[in-house]
């Protein structure tokens, strides 16, 4: 059945001049091209939902960087070989084609900042905004983090830097073909220079510089110029490509369709090296696509199954569901953490972008692309990019708009806690990878009239010394021994078996025989490890005559960084609690429970921490009126006044 959908104008497939690309490039529409962009956004929109199946997904852009290349180009050739060329209506094309949809993704992300995140987050969505507004966001996101980091689960707009590097290469490229044309260069010869320069550049940048070879438009215009140099091909196919056809089986369009079909389906399931790419892992997506588009309209792949109604119909919605798809996924995680990852979550914010998607495209993208008024129409969807760009800068250069929220929020916000100091990190508190060996960690020489105290465990330990320090700092000489990921477990290997972890403990074992210490103060995060091997430390603690030994509990386990979590409180509440309840935390009450009983069977000390921050209704978020008097710094270290109220509170 022939395909009789309307030509769309995407951001990725043309510029808007369909009825020139009719007249002069290609003279039919191919419903295969919208079919194959159907294909490149299900992958990139599979890679961001569900990356453990597609886990290739994301060359779904480097797909969408040929189809461009190949429609764009196409209709520059076309109008130029008609002496029809004109620069200022093909950038209005491109701004009623580009503009409608973005700017709705850009107010609605204005808007979600104004109401959900915290400040930081809004000033950088804000410096986002600016970026996207302005084309350059894969300069900005270049010198912030990679695509694949973690951190990019915040940034609901860094799927925009495909956007940048396709407008940043039609503002150089048609520029460059009139000249040749112009001048009556070699097209061909332009085309594969142009190729094999960046394509260089790409794969030299990689192995070192990755995230320069993911964003810089220097390493990417090869993907489009390989779609330009398959719209020239096109037009002037020249003769020794006609005699290479008749000698090779690819000129065959099925034999095409298919090798270019399986270089996509398989690159999109493949797990690639995402320190790798885009390098020689690019070529794949790049050269399948292109033979596929090469395959031609009635290939047995494009004719039946790209041309179905249903991959057209994607195709044709394709753009505002990359720019919906992504934001929605970035939000959810900001506003509920881990809690937006489950499958249907995900499940039903694709199925939510595709809504929006649809909707976009039939309420914003056609009524303002069609229709009078052109130059009316692109006056103002400059002048409302140019205010949400001001925008985004304005909340970018103050800090979020902070201002927005009273006194206490905004201490809470700005809270920051210099645990390097409080922990004395790299002395009493050792990292493995930088700080091999304990300084001077003893408060002062003992006496006879003083008991010796040692902290001894990980960073749980190491947060509970600001609360020793300030409550028997200038009674008892206490000493801290404590290092990342070493709980105070005799023999302990650490997660990986490494002796780091060991040889510290059994320094610190040493160190207490020989000081014959009062008192030691087992700390950790309990929670993590298998805590019942703390027995045997205890019972060689016992072995050289420890007279106390204080089995410290686990920590509040907060379901997130927890000034967020007051913050989140603050929003649908409009005030700070002391106290949080239960459902903000990870409850940890039976271990607690469980380490209570082993303690009295074995005739040691135990200090329940939640016993001490929490009850029935929950546990202490705060202990005084300001903002720093938090409890936690991140998600279950304490803080400076988190400790001091908990080591206050500990038995004498």
């Amino acid at each position: 059945m022939k395909n009789t959908l309307p030509k769309p104008e995407g951001i990725f497939l043309s510029d808007g001049l369909y009825k020139r690309h009719m007249q002069l490039a290609h003279p039919k529409y191919r419903a295969d091209i919208d079919g194959l962009r159907a294909v490149a956004i299900l992958a990139v929109v599979g890679f961001h939902a569900f990356p453990a199946v597609l886990k290739g997904g994301f060359v779904g852009v480097d797909i969408f960087f040929v189809i461009s290349g190949f429609l764009i180009s196409g209709i520059i050739f076309g109008n130029l070989e008609n002496n029809s060329f004109s620069f200022a209506e093909f950038y209005r094309r491109r701004i009623r084609r580009i503009f409608p949809a973005l700017i709705a993704v850009l107010i609605a992300s204005l808007v979600w900042g104004w109401f959900v995140p915290l400040p930081s987050v809004y000033r950088q969505l804000g410096r986002h905004i600016a970026a996207s507004a302005a084309f350059y966001s894969n300069f900005v996101l270049w010198h912030e983090a990679g695509y694949f980091d973690a951190a990019a689960l915040n940034k609901p707009l860094r799927h925009i830097w495909s956007l940048a590097i396709e407008e940043q290469f039609y503002i150089i490229w048609p520029l460059l073909v009139w000249l040749i044309w112009k001048k009556r260069l070699g097209r061909l010869a332009v085309c594969l220079g142009i190729i094999l320069a960046s394509f260089y550049i790409n794969a030299r940048l990689v192995p070192n510089h990755q995230i320069a070879a993911f964003y810089s438009p220097l390493s990417r215009f090869w993907e489009l110029t390989a779609g330009s140099l398959l719209a020239y091909l096109t037009l002037h196919p020249p003769a020794f490509y006609a005699r290479l056809a008749e000698r090779t089986v690819l000129p065959n369009a099925n034999a095409k369709a298919i090798a270019g079909m399986l270089l996509i389906v398989s690159t999109v399931f493949y797990a690639i090296p995402q320190d790798q790419f885009p390098g020689w892992w690019a070529l794949p997506p790049v050269a399948g696509a292109y033979l596929v588009i090469s395959a031609g309209r009635d290939a047995w792949i494009n004719r039946i199954v790209l041309s179905s109604r249903l991959l057209v119909w994607i195709g044709l919605i394709s753009y505002p569901l990359y720019l919906w798809h992504w934001p929605l996924l970035s939000f959810a995680y900001i506003q509920e953490g881990p809690a937006s990852s489950p499958l249907p979550v995900r499940a039903a914010l694709v199925l939510a972008s595709i809504a929006l998607a649809w909707l976009t495209y039939r309420l914003v993208e056609k009524p303002i692309r069609f229709g009078p008024r052109g130059k009316e129409k692109t006056a103002t969807l400059c002048a409302l990019m140019v205010v949400i760009g001001y925008a985004g800068n304005y909340i970018d250069r103050h800090d979020g708009l902070e201002g927005r929220f009273p006194p206490i929020v905004q201490q809470i916000l700005n809270f920051k806690f210099d645990h390097l100091t409080a922990w004395r990190v790299g002395t009493c508190f050792l990292e493995p990878e930088s700080h091999p060996a304990f300084g001077d960690c003893t408060s002062h020489p003992v006496s006879a009239a003083r008991h010796s105290v040692v902290l001894w465990g990980d960073s749980f330990a190491a947060s509970l010394y600001p609360g020793f320090k300030k409550t028997i700092g200038d009674v008892d000489q206490l000493t801290q021994l404590s290092a990342k990921g070493c709980v105070p477990i005799l023999d302990y290997q650490g997660k990986e078996p490494d002796p780091y972890c060991k040889n510290l403990n059994d320094y610190t074992f040493e160190y207490i025989k020989a000081e014959k210490t009062d008192r030691v103060v087992l700390a950790g995060s309990w929670e993590q490890y298998d805590w019942t091997q703390i027995d045997n430390t205890v019972k060689k603690l016992r072995q050289i005559g420890i007279k106390r030994i204080d089995l410290v509990g686990t920590f509040p386990d907060w379901k997130g960084i927890l000034s967020q979590l007051l913050y989140n409180y603050y929003r649908s509440e409009q005030r700070i609690p002391y106290r949080m309840d239960y459902s903000f935390l990870n409850d940890h009450r039976d271990l607690d429970k469980t380490m209570a009983e082993y303690a009295k069977k074995a005739g040691i000390n135990y200090i329940s921490v939640l016993g001490i921050f929490c009850n029935d209704e929950g546990c202490l978020a705060r202990v005084g009126d300001t903002g720093d008097t938090l409890t936690s710094w991140n998600n279950h270290h304490l803080t400076a006044a988190g400790s001091e109220y908990v080591v206050s509170r500990f038995p004498k």
